[in-house]
């Protein structure tokens, strides 16, 4: 995937992420999953939000970086039989673990990172792209409403008891 600039003037481009990022983008990862209030339920995860070298192995890891490439965001982009997806099947892509620092949040960082996904997956000749988002998390849900996924009931699902996901689609 090529670099590129999202937002008018907004200084933040998305690109491919390198080993030299993995310390920033675990400290971003667990950082945006506390804020949110993600981790209080299901504390070991940050564990695995941290294990960034493991996502890169098993998928594609995009970063969000600002003019002076200091990390903003990260998500990871995943086919299915990756150790990381939940919900693709065949012809499906799926992202995860989208994050974006608490102090960049509304700068459109997310909205980005989720589009380079899309890109990806359209790239890769997907027919659709799946993700799921916890059942509180209201910013998200938008967010992905706006850049047309839709709620798909059969895809919901709970990791452990306290932790409800809901499944999204987004046709290509």
């Amino acid at each position: 995937m090529s670099e590129r600039v999202i937002g008018p003037g907004a200084g933040v481009r998305v690109r491919a992420a390198r080993p030299d990022d993995h310390d920033a983008i675990a400290r971003v990862s667990v950082a945006a999953y506390e804020a949110d209030g993600q981790l209080k339920d299901e504390v070991s995860y940050a564990a695995t939000l941290a294990d960034v070298a493991s996502r890169a192995v098993d998928g594609e890891i995009y970063v969000a970086v600002d003019e002076g490439d200091a990390v903003l965001g990260a998500v990871t982009f995943v086919l299915p039989g990756s150790t990381y997806a939940e919900l693709s099947g065949p012809g499906e892509a799926e992202f995860r673990m989208l994050a974006v620092d608490p102090v960049a949040q509304g700068r459109g960082v997310g909205e980005a990172l989720a589009r380079a996904c899309v890109r990806r997956a359209v790239e890769l000749e997907c027919t659709a792209v799946v993700i799921c988002t916890r059942d509180f998390a209201a910013p998200a849900q938008r967010l992905y409403a706006r850049l047309g996924f839709v709620r798909q009931p059969q895809l919901d699902w709970s990791p452990m008891p306290g932790v409800d996901l809901l499944g999204l689609r987004l046709e290509l």
